[in-house]
C-alpha cells in the first residue's frame, strides 16, 4: 500500500493543530500556509478527522479546531485508518471477492503479515512521540 496525501497531510494537520493549539483553536487557512497545502483538501480532511473523533471544532470569530485527545492518545495508525480505511498493501486483502485464488494463493499470509507489521509500527508513533523528536518543523513552504 502505498499512503495517500490523504494520510501524509492528515498527519501534518494534526501535527500542526498540536504544536499551534497554545494560542486557542487553529484555523484551517493558518494551517494550510504554514504547510503549503489547500484549504480545500485540508478542510474535507478535518471532517473526517473530526469524525473519527480526533479533532474538535469551534465555530465563529476565535473559532478553529484543537485536538480532541491528548498528543499521546493519537497514533498515526489511528489517523491512517481513518482516511485510509483498513486498506492493506495490496489490493486483494481488502475483500475476499477480489481474488479467485484467495483459498490456495501462496502470497496471501506474506501480505496479510506485512499489512499487520505496518500498521503495528505506526500504531506505535503518537503525535506526541513525533512532537518529542521534533520530526517536523513549521515551514512557510511544503515539507
Amino acid at each position: 500500500m502505498r499512503l495517500t496525501t490523504r494520510s501524509r497531510y492528515g498527519t501534518r494537520m494534526m501535527l500542526d493543530i498540536a504544536m499551534h493549539c497554545e494560542d486557542g483553536p487553529v484555523r484551517i487557512s493558518d494551517i494550510a500556509q504554514r504547510q503549503g497545502l489547500s484549504t480545500k483538501y485540508l478542510e474535507k480532511l478535518i471532517r473526517e478527522l473530526k469524525k473519527a473523533g480526533f479533532i474538535s471544532s469551534k465555530r465563529g470569530p476565535g473559532g478553529g479546531h484543537t485536538l480532541a485527545m491528548t498528543p499521546k492518545e493519537i497514533s498515526v495508525g489511528a489517523i491512517v485508518r481513518s482516511l485510509e480505511g483498513e486498506a492493506g498493501l495490496v489490493e486483494c486483502l481488502a475483500s475476499d471477492n477480489l481474488c479467485q485464488r484467495i483459498e490456495d494463493c501462496p502470497t496471501r499470509e506474506v501480505w496479510i503479515k506485512a499489512s499487520k507489521a505496518m500498521y503495528a509500527a505506526l500504531d506505535e508513533i503518537s503525535i506526541s512521540d513525533m512532537l518529542k523528536e521534533g520530526s517536523f518543523c513549521v515551514k512557510t513552504k511544503p515539507f
